[in-house]
């Protein structure tokens, strides 16, 4: 296929097991309760936070003891927002409120007051679950305020407060007939609601079936083999389909323990947490690993056995750091929300450096041609992860189904002849310049390779006689243009690739996803530029 331009090219993982592809055929709730069962409610399955450790009969008994006094609040199948990070309470709430009969809908903290509120709008979201030590320790007064203007906010403590006699009764026999206590749910009913980022308008729903988020849970466990002696370690957001699917679900519903760590910019706190608990895998991207390892001692991170990172490209030195300081290996995952999220991911012992590895089992794909792009296509996939639909800002609460399960994920992506995945950028992350198509990826793999250890961000700006130009947004203090030119000349990459503007800043601005914060990077070439 080098050298020629993409037709439709399609592709087909292997099938799930059919054990698999039964186990998907229940509720979330289902499928949590299945795990207690199967492992014991004594079995200690979390750690939290502030250290305290959890049993799985603990965290069952306060979800449905929650779960009445939150009934009690809401309407039947009504969607319930949550707002809380990474912890045993966010867990809690959202089992409660698959208890209750009711839908969570996981809420960006980070995302702003307008965006909250639209998220809410677009969800039909009326009232949200939080905490008063969340509120207090997070400073999140202000946005509290704002919130409390167009949803009513439910504190866990008072939910706590109001735990009666028939909660408690809930509580000691839900777990024994969860049939009788808990509203049937279908494995097609709605588990979850998550929210694209904003950046390119108000955030949209993105609708996913219990069946979608189990389907991930088994696709993940078929494609990486992990030890009954793993411990995960979990800093990414629930908020986030990645850190809620692969880094909290897995492990409870696989029945390896794992320790949730409430924010990943803690980064000190992070490295002694892992050395603490003696954690094997820990879920980040690469540069939250970066950073990790550079705030760890010499034995902070040697209980890990893997790192899988996802959100962003994996760089080479990541890798080699990773292994020759703290001898654990990084596996680069991909996915996205709709797809709840993981779609492809390398495998221990089968890591292809520039790769993403192979799709997940139970996946179909197809690329799609791209305008002034050789050897690569849009890539389209379908599989039982593939979300219900949208929910809109312009149609709030109506769920619009995508067409014939197949979704666009926007990635320009090409596939070696062994069927290793190579992601060439986003559609829209490639600049055209004169005519030519340059991926801003490859503008900041350039940069990563000259300045390691420093973190690039590219920009598209107009550009009145070629149409587009590209900025270079870096914190390293001195890049010369002529360094990044000598690179590319000796590896290949075209000097179209190489800006001719490179703007430092004191901080590349980065999303509480750990995902670069593309909106705020181009503010910051277009204000150096002086472009409106």
């Amino acid at each position: 296929m080098k050298g020629q331009r993409v037709e439709t090219q399609n592709l087909k993982s292997q099938d799930l097991s059919k054990q698999a592809q039964r186990r998907i055929r229940r509720s979330i709730l289902g499928a949590y309760l299945a795990a207690a069962k199967a492992h014991g409610a004594k079995t200690e399955i979390l750690t939290d936070g502030d250290g305290r450790v959890l049993t799985y009969g603990e965290i069952t008994r306060a979800a449905f003891a929650l779960s009445s006094p939150l009934a009690k609040k809401t309407d039947r199948k009504e969607n319930v927002g949550i707002l809380l990070p990474t912890g045993a309470g966010a867990v809690i709430s959202l089992l409660s409120v698959h208890a209750a009969g009711r839908t969570p809908a996981m809420l960006n903290f980070t995302a702003g007051a307008k965006n909250l509120k639209s998220a809410c709008q677009t969800a039909e979201i009326k009232k949200v679950i939080t905490a008063h030590k969340f509120v207090e320790l997070g400073g999140l007064a202000p946005l509290i305020a704002e919130l409390e203007t167009f949803v009513e906010l439910v504190y866990l403590e008072d939910l706590r407060e109001e735990i009666g006699l028939g909660a408690k009764i809930k509580a000691v026999l839900g777990p024994i007939l969860p049939g009788l206590m808990v509203p049937s749910a279908s494995p097609d009913d709605t588990g979850v609601i998550l929210f694209t980022s904003g950046t390119e308008g108000n955030p949209k729903g993105v609708v996913l079936s219990h069946a979608n988020i189990l389907a991930n849970v088994e696709q993940i466990s078929e494609h990486v083999e992990i030890e009954d002696t793993d411990i995960f370690f979990n800093p990414l957001p629930t908020f986030h389909c990645y850190g809620l699917t692969a880094g909290t679900l897995w492990p409870l519903l696989d029945g390896n323990p794992v320790v949730l760590h409430p924010s990943p910019l803690q980064t000190k706190t992070i490295a002694q947490r892992i050395f603490d608990s003696q954690a094997t895998i820990l879920w980040a991207t690469d540069t939250f690993v970066q950073q990790y390892m550079r705030a760890s001692s010499e034995e902070g991170l040697k209980s890990l056995r893997i790192a899988v990172c996802g959100a962003e490209r994996v760089r080479e030195e990541t890798r080699k750091a990773a292994e020759e300081k703290f001898s654990f290996v990084v596996l680069e995952g991909y996915g996205v929300t709709e797809c709840s999220p993981v779609l492809a991911a390398n495998q221990p012992g089968d890591i292809r450096g520039g790769t993403i590895g192979k799709l997940l089992p139970g996946l179909e794909a197809r690329l799609e041609p791209v305008e002034g792009l050789e050897d690569a296509g849009c890539l389209w996939v379908k599989g039982p992860n593939v979300m219900k639909g949208y929910i809109s800002p312009d149609n709030p609460g109506e769920i619009m189904p995508i067409e014939g399960g197949w979704h666009n994920t926007g990635d320009v992506v090409s596939v070696d002849e062994d069927g290793y995945c190579i992601i060439r950028g986003r559609i829209k992350r490639f600049a055209k310049i004169g005519g030519e198509m340059v991926s801003l990826t490859v503008v900041e793999n350039c940069a990563s390779a000259v300045w390691p250890n420093y973190m690039h961000a590219a920009a598209i700006l107009p550009d009145k006689r070629k149409g587009e130009q590209i900025v270079l947004v870096t914190d390293y203090k001195d890049p010369k243009r002529h360094e990044l030119l000598t690179w590319a000349q000796s590896h290949g990459v075209p000097e179209i690739a190489v800006p001719k503007k490179i703007l430092s800043v004191k901080d590349v601005p980065v999303l509480g996803t750990g995902k670069l914060d593309y909106v705020s990077v181009t503010a910051m070439a277009k204000e150096a530029m002086g472009v409106d």
